[in-house]
């Protein structure tokens, strides 16, 4: 049976019709279908195994650097010379993060609390826990400057009791020590006979409140009524809003927890988080766009008027009392101690504070804080927040540690929290965010080209196969009646002789 090959192109010029349907098809629907899967897969529910796992447990791993100022001329300091520092580490800890008292309510929340542990970690450190170091005494020029207003006489008292105690101005102790707790007369006396004025009650340190603690009460949206609102914290311990600050705004907790965010960000999203150990919400701004092994992200950093001062920023009066832009003042939130937060090495901060300091040397590489985000889903890839610990010291008539002590932010020491996805958690990352969508991707636009070809060819070969078909015709035609064409040819030629002979006689 012969194969009708017109046909048969006709049938490929519909199966590219359809091909380029579908393509198109694909073009509208894959988006709808992505995208889909994403809100179905971030929706903090203990359904979506892989997404809950990585907001309850945070799998990825996670670090604490942390860098000492080691004071190397404090009796010079005491004297009003400007302080000499040297940056002594990275000791670094690693941070185990794990949520607990998780409980869904009805209004679309979540409530927990979330744990933190650390672990010193030798081979990513400089040195040990050993290694001794000379900072500020938070104890002592911490409560001179909160006690300098009180009257002369009280002032005297308080300097006989740190004489008492064997306290002075500066401390020198091990990493271990300053960290996480050093045993202290004075910290039992003053428990013992002002409670509450210490954030602690045991030893005393840097740290101390930090390690086997909590970040308070948080309750969050889950995303399953609007994913817009995914993360956003709805309340930390019972609150809407804080007390700490002057101002409203201020006051304000706005944003997530800080470990994720809403999907489907632009350039144009920001990232806004409330922070417990700031007391305070900060917002971070894109910067540029990057990739992290395939995967796309978005860089956020934090903007020169984030600790900026009421003077340069208006809405940041609400923190002061202020000192120059770069310092944020927590005393409000720190037991009233003369305590500033700022970036390390006073990286993006008035100038002037590197003239009271010798040692410092900010870079953005290296003391800027970032958070790399992927866009579609709102993840955080790769984070870094660097944060600067500083104590204002200056010298308080009647508190004779504090001797001749120029007024200066002293920086006491700088830590980095990092973390980035890695591992079976970054490939399954990959292969659903960049190979499936790519998978699409191509298969769309393919089923558009081949379909198109598919016409363009059918259609071309449909035309040969019918003009070779009229031709095979009238070929046929003649062959069945030979005579017949033998004579339209004779008399054709005949009529050409006579029209010849006539042209001539007329001549």
């Amino acid at each position: 049976m012969a194969i009708n090959k017109a046909k048969v192109a006709v049938g490929f010029i519909v199966a590219g019709v359809l091909m380029v349907f579908f393509g198109v098809v694909l073009t509208f629907v894959g988006p709808i279908i992505i995208d889909d899967q994403v809100v179905k897969n971030t929706v903090i529910d203990p359904k979506n195994s892989m997404s809950y796992t990585m907001w309850k447990d945070v799998p990825v791993p996670f670090f604490m650097s942390v860098y000492f100022f080691n004071v190397l001329n404090p009796q010079e300091i005491l004297k009003g010379e400007k302080p000499m520092v040297e940056q002594k580490g990275p000791f670094v800890y690693r941070k185990r993060i794990q949520k607990d008292n998780i409980t869904f309510h009805d209004n679309g929340t979540v409530s927990y609390r979330e744990y933190r542990t650390y672990y010193f970690e030798p081979t990513m450190s400089s040195g040990n826990e050993s290694e001794v170091v000379t900072i500020p005494n938070m104890l002592v020029l911490g409560a001179a400057g909160m006690m300098e207003t009180l009257p002369y006489a009280v002032r005297l008292m308080i300097s006989a009791t740190f004489k008492s105690f064997k306290e002075g101005p500066f401390l020198t102790k091990t990493v271990g020590e300053l960290m996480w707790g050093y045993d202290s007369g004075l910290v039992d006396f003053l428990n013992k006979w002002l409670p509450g004025m210490l954030p602690t009650t045991g030893k005393f340190g840097l740290f101390a409140e930090f390690n086997n603690s909590n970040t308070g009460l948080f309750t969050i949206f889950t995303g399953r009524d609007d994913i817009k609102k995914i993360h956003q914290v709805d309340s930390w311990n019972g609150l809407t809003e804080l007390n700490y600050w002057k101002t409203p705004q201020c006051n304000m907790i706005n944003g997530t927890a800080g470990q994720m965010w809403a999907p489907f960000m632009t350039r144009e999203s920001t990232l806004p988080f409330y922070s417990p150990d700031a007391c305070r919400s900060m917002e971070l701004v894109y910067q540029r766009d990057g990739k992290m092994q395939g995967i796309p992200l978005f860089r956020y950093v934090a903007p020169k008027t984030l600790f900026a001062n009421g003077t340069d920023y208006a809405p940041n009066a609400g923190f002061c009392p202020c000192r120059q832009s770069g310092l944020l003042n927590v005393s409000s939130c720190r037991h009233n101690s003369p305590v500033f937060i700022s970036h390390p090495h006073f990286y993006n901060a008035d100038p002037v504070l590197l003239d009271f300091v010798q040692g410092l040397n900010p870079t953005e590489e290296e003391h800027g804080l970032f958070i790399d985000i992927h866009p579609m889903t709102g993840v955080p890839l790769n984070v870094s927040i660097r944060l600067q610990l500083n104590l204002f010291m200056k010298t308080v008539p009647g508190i004779t540690e504090t001797g001749k002590i120029a007024d200066v932010v002293m920086p006491m020491i700088w830590f980095e929290e990092s973390g980035y996805i890695d591992g079976p958690i970054l490939s399954t990352f990959h292969t659903n965010l960049v190979v499936l969508p790519a998978v699409m991707e191509f298969m769309q636009y393919g089923f558009i080209a081949l379909g198109v070809a598919s016409i363009i060819i059918a259609s071309l070969m449909h035309h040969k196969f019918k003009r070779a078909r009229t031709n095979v015709k009238m070929t046929s035609e003649g062959l069945d009646n030979p005579g017949a064409s033998y004579k339209e040819w004779a008399q054709g030629d005949q009529d050409k002789k006579e029209k010849c002979d006539i042209h001539n006689a007329e001549k």
